[in-house]
């Protein structure tokens, strides 16, 4: 039926899931996150592997404006329109900072797939590359502000705000230093191997080196990885080969990533009439913020055509990072001393973005698979 195999993968976990045949239920998915975390290491990689000086420098600027705007784009789109159709604007705030972030591993397996290339591309890999960082940044200031607010402490000057920042570009600052780090060792433990086993093993082995430890620190593993990446590429042409040598076994890996995924998918958020309106609010408004955020910049940079009208339509996806957002602020020290009420809404919250994601990951990788066909004009 020409859906993109990542589909599948979603759709064979749902169907394997709690929510139907419950054959996988959660003890077994909260087992398997190690592969969740391998394959999010691996797709990060690739990103990273895009970023050779030359290409970025003939790209320049234009990225981070369209990466702004975009950004920026379904933050206040999001945030507005909630409020105004009646969301405590609290609620409306998170919804709209956890609404920038787009999930890099459907459009990267998509690329794969189609085996891709070009100016577009190029393009599309900086965007999902560096949308996250600018989520984390920007969440963790919302957070900061917002806390007080629901936890009942009201606000104690800014000096929370500065904080949040501070952990979020320093959190960024130390998964790029440990990307750095990684990137370095495997160029010169590789740089005399010739024997593809030798480079399979050693590559494997910092990477998951490089993850576990971005775990342990609570670092950003995708930003870490990525920084790995571009390390090696940037290092050494020659280093490609690393790419090429891991490419054959991560097939298997990304399908059970996606069908882990789908386990996580529950059909019971479809039986609260709130959770959908909201949902289709916060999907409708979030796609459109991103997509006339595209479009903007790409008229403000004179970017070319192809750009502008397509590049918005895959920045659809949206997963992980959102997901783990949304459960942050529910879990959270603060919210401990939080009225009945708020926690009640917390979980409201939380509900809205699991509806948005449902349908993300279901219908996000045709639309970001047509995004890419016509914008990579294949």
């Amino acid at each position: 039926i020409k859906l993109p195999s990542i589909t599948g993968y979603i759709i064979a976990g749902l169907v394997l899931g709690q929510s139907l045949l419950g054959m996988i239920h959660q003890e077994i998915a909260h087992q398997l996150t190690s592969v969740t975390e391998i394959a999010l290491g691996i797709i990060a990689l690739t990103i990273g592997g895009e970023f050779y000086h030359q290409k970025l420098r003939k790209i320049g600027s234009t990225i981070f404006i369209m990466i702004f705007f975009e950004v920026i784009g379904a933050f206040i789109l999001v945030t507005t329109v909630l409020y105004f159709v009646g969301l405590d604007i609290r609620y409306a705030l998170i919804l709209g900072a956890i609404s920038t972030a787009t999930a890099p591993a459907a459009t990267v397996i998509i690329i794969r797939e189609l085996r891709a290339r070009g100016n577009f591309i190029d393009f599309l890999y900086g965007i999902v590359a560096f949308d996250d960082a600018l989520c984390v940044i920007i969440f963790s200031i919302i957070f900061a502000l917002v806390a007080p607010l629901l936890s009942g402490t009201g606000i104690h000057s800014g000096s929370s705000v500065i904080i949040g920042a501070f952990h979020a570009i320093k959190e960024l600052f130390l998964s790029c230093l440990l990307g750095l780090t990684g990137g370095v060792f495997l160029h010169f433990s590789t740089r005399k191997k010739y024997k593809t086993n030798e480079i399979l093993i050693i590559s494997l082995a910092v990477i998951f080196l490089t993850t576990s430890i971005a775990i342990v620190l609570n670092l950003s593993l995708l930003l870490a990885n990525m920084f790995l990446g571009a390390i090696l590429v940037n290092l050494s042409l020659k280093n490609k080969r690393i790419f090429q040598i891991i490419e054959p076994i991560t097939p298997p890996v990304f399908a059970l990533f996606f069908i882990l995924a789908g386990t996580e998918l529950d059909i019971k958020v479809f039986s609260k009439g709130i959770v959908i309106v909201y949902g289709l609010i916060y999907i409708l408004t979030r796609f459109t913020g991103k997509y006339l955020g595209i479009y903007i910049s790409s008229v403000l940079t004179s970017a070319p055509l192809n750009i502008r009208k397509y590049m918005g339509l895959c920045l659809f996806p949206q997963a992980g990072v959102a997901i783990g957002l949304a459960l942050f602020v529910q879990t959270s020290p603060v919210m401990n001393s939080a009225p009945a009420a708020v926690s009640e809404f917390l979980v409201l919250l939380v509900n809205i973005v699991l509806f948005s994601i449902f349908v993300n990951e279901l219908i996000g990788p045709a639309i970001s698979k047509f995004g890419i066909v016509k914008g990579a004009e294949l």
